[in-house]
């Protein structure tokens, strides 16, 4: 995620300063992201996925398709319900967001 962070940021000729402030962290903060020290809220995901006009799946590296408009109906159905879902995600806190991805990959992973 953190290289197609930076690709996208560069591709818009976005300093991390400014790309912090539309975020509203720490330009040390947005480095990390491309680092990968540390990832990016959903709420903050969702900022990029507009701020860069590309889909949440692309910008987390689950998907090489970029545009959200080129994705099937369905594609676009679940990409609705995952930024709904995202948005709810940035009202827990740490631990609870952390037991929320433990269950989903538990769900992926066929153990739940």
């Amino acid at each position: 995620m953190g290289n197609r962070i930076k690709e996208l940021r560069q591709e818009l000729r976005m300093t991390q300063t400014r790309l912090s402030i539309e975020l509203g962290v720490s330009q040390e903060t947005v480095s990390a992201y491309e680092r990968e020290l540390h990832y990016p809220s959903f709420a903050q995901i969702l900022v990029m996925s507009k701020l860069f006009h590309a889909s949440i799946d692309y910008i987390m590296g689950l998907s090489d398709v970029r545009d959200c408009t080129s994705f099937s109906q369905n594609k676009r159905e679940e990409n609705r319900e995952l930024q709904k879902l995202l948005a709810l995600a940035g009202h827990l806190n740490q631990n609870q967001l952390e037991l929320v991805i433990a269950y989903a990959q538990g769900m992926v992973d066929g153990q739940v």
